[in-house]
């Protein structure tokens, strides 16, 4: 096994932007990019493998034949050959819509799904671009139904003003949107289950509005998540790893570097997965598969590789680091 790299799947969007392009130099001219799936093993999503022997191969299907070999013997003891993380790269040139994600129990209920918990890390922001985590003040469930019958839900939403390397965690329950203009990477479970509530009154390119879930959302709210700010607080220092999220679902820390760090992996019993947020570098594993990484790309290493050195390409890079 060695260092996978996978095809960009691109989604287009009513609210996507420009920025995902460029930003991944990609030869490619589609309007409103909304979503780069970095690595994805959603049906119909499935990440197809870009680099080395196993070029073509989807995901699941490198599940299915690796198994404990890429994701770990604790993670196919429990996932089975359902890879359970999504990774994306989400460029917003209008707000998304306020939503709110189910948790396990509710989405196996409904949908035979994981449930949704999340992250966010910002790239990128525009002037005034925001991010609504969580609730202001704590309101009731006949409340929210109130409001949002005569569109006064976003007033009682944690609005949070935004900058490159702000850190959201969404757990499963908690409403959330995000705004015009922030670009940000976002590390989630594998599940592709969104209850939207609000949707600004947009109508789709046929002259549709989208659908809301309004009531499946209120099964899946936790109501009592009122917090003054939702933004996750971590060390920023260079050349170590600084832990950002520490879940039952993900564990991402952040290295800036400018000069080189050996990442030892020999206790650790999963995957790793790399996003590039910014400049370049190149990774070594202890077989000496060597792989380039830059602003855009996302590697994927598979639990049998023990170790890596990484060595940052000009003056700085800066990489999110992720496993179960």
């Amino acid at each position: 096994m060695y260092p996978l790299k996978f095809e960009p799947i691109l989604k287009q969007t009513l609210w996507g932007g420009d920025k995902i392009i460029p930003f991944k130099h990609l030869n490619e001219t589609l309007p409103n990019v909304g979503e780069s799936w970095e690595v994805s093993a959603v049906e119909g999503s499935e990440s197809v493998v870009a680099n080395g022997a196993d070029k073509g191969y989807t995901l699941p299907e490198m599940v299915r034949k690796y198994k404990e070999e890429l994701v770990g013997e604790a993670n196919y003891a429990r996932f089975g050959n359902k890879f359970p993380l999504l990774i994306k790269f989400i460029d917003a040139k209008l707000d998304l819509s306020i939503q709110v994600h189910p948790g396990d129990e509710l989405a196996k209920k409904r949908h035979n799904s994981f449930g949704k918990n999340e992250m966010w890390y910002v790239i990128a922001a525009d002037k005034g671009a925001k991010l609504i985590s969580g609730f202001a003040e704590e309101i009731t469930p006949k409340e929210y139904k109130d409001r949002v019958h005569n569109g006064t839900f976003a007033e009682v939403l944690q609005t949070c003003a935004i900058e490159p390397g702000d850190v959201f965690y969404v757990p499963a329950g908690r409403v959330h949107g995000i705004g015009a203009g922030a670009f940000v990477a976002e590390i989630q479970q594998t599940s592709d289950i969104t209850y939207r509530i609000f949707d600004y009154n947009r109508k789709d390119k046929d002259g549709k509005s989208r659908e809301l879930h309004t009531s499946q959302a209120m099964d899946a709210i936790n109501f009592s998540d009122v917090q003054d700010d939702f933004r996750t607080e971590y060390e920023r220092v260079q050349n170590e790893p600084v832990e950002m999220v520490a879940s039952p679902y993900f564990t991402t820390s952040v290295y800036d570097m400018t000069e080189e760090i050996t990442c030892d992996y020999s206790e650790l019993d999963s995957f790793v997965i790399f996003i590039c947020v910014e400049g370049s570098c190149r990774l070594t594993d202890d077989n000496q598969n060597e792989i380039t990484l830059r602003a855009g790309e996302t590697v994927l290493l598979p639990a049998a590789v023990q170790e890596v050195t990484i060595v940052p390409e000009g003056q700085r890079v800066k990489l999110l680091e992720t496993y179960v």
